[in-house]
């Protein structure tokens, strides 16, 4: 039993280190599948269970694809290799442990440079209400304008600032992050906010003017999700995602 069974009301004994490692390979495997890849670049990283001063992260020449639960390596937060055979990205290092030291509720992180969320981050409007999948989001999304994250400390500093007690981030020219306190409200999170940005990029790339939904129906359905005090309840499509990819390419749990 895994984290995204708490979603639908089960308690596991102990969420162990192996289960973290299964998961965010998953997670990677999911990146392919929904074109969120970016060669062998963007980041996804998962807290250590009973070990909050440890990440796992994958080694950075892997593709997305070839990611695996024991080829993933573990970190510390001072950026030193506990476990494994290669060093980790140092941007994928600085901004998701920049997270993870400010929000210890947060396990999983996942940040994508994908075509639609790249270009919705150089919009100044940023996200707009024009879709269920965004309106869903909003209240949760927050802004960081874009700095050289390869090696400035102080930078990862204010993207913690930036993101606050959001679980979405939108990276002004660069991408998007999420986060979430399971991989379950990870995935949902990352998801909604990617197919928000498609959605408006389709409909700005139409000429027509876009139908506007208003601040307090966004309001009411984001609190219809239960937050922040539980994980929305599309975290439970994790578990279906899980069994789509052991029908598919089940050597992620290798």
């Amino acid at each position: 039993m895994t984290v995204h069974d708490i979603a639908e009301g089960q308690r596991p004994n102990a969420y162990t280190e192996w289960d973290a490692r299964t998961d965010l390979a998953a997670l990677h495997r999911l990146y392919v599948h929904f074109a969120w890849t970016d060669l062998i670049y963007t980041h996804l990283t998962a807290r250590v269970p009973g070990e909050p001063g440890h990440y796992l992260i994958k080694p950075d020449q892997l593709m997305m694809d070839e990611v695996t639960a024991s080829n993933l390596i573990k970190v510390d937060f001072d950026g030193n290799l506990v476990a494994g055979d290669a060093a980790p990205n140092q941007a994928g290092h600085l901004i998701h442990t920049a997270v993870l030291a400010a929000r210890p509720e947060i396990t999983f992180t996942a940040h994508t440079h994908s075509r639609s969320g790249a270009a919705v981050s150089c919009l100044a409007e940023g996200i707009l209400p024009l879709s269920q999948h965004a309106n869903m989001v909003l209240p949760t999304v927050c802004y960081h304008d874009y700095q050289d994250v390869t090696s400035a400390e102080d930078e990862c500093a204010a993207l913690a600032r930036d993101l606050g007690d959001k679980f979405l981030m939108v990276m002004k020219n660069h991408g998007l992050l999420a986060c979430g306190r399971s991989v379950g409200e990870c995935f949902y999170w990352l998801y909604y906010l990617e197919m928000a940005c498609k959605i408006q990029m389709d409909v700005l790339a139409s000429g027509r003017e876009p139908v506007l939904v208003s601040d307090a129906i966004v309001d009411g359905l984001y609190c219809e999700s239960g937050m922040p005090e539980n994980e929305p309840s599309g975290a439970r499509a994790w578990s279906s995602m899980i069994r789509m990819l052991d029908r598919k390419e089940s050597d992620f749990r290798e």
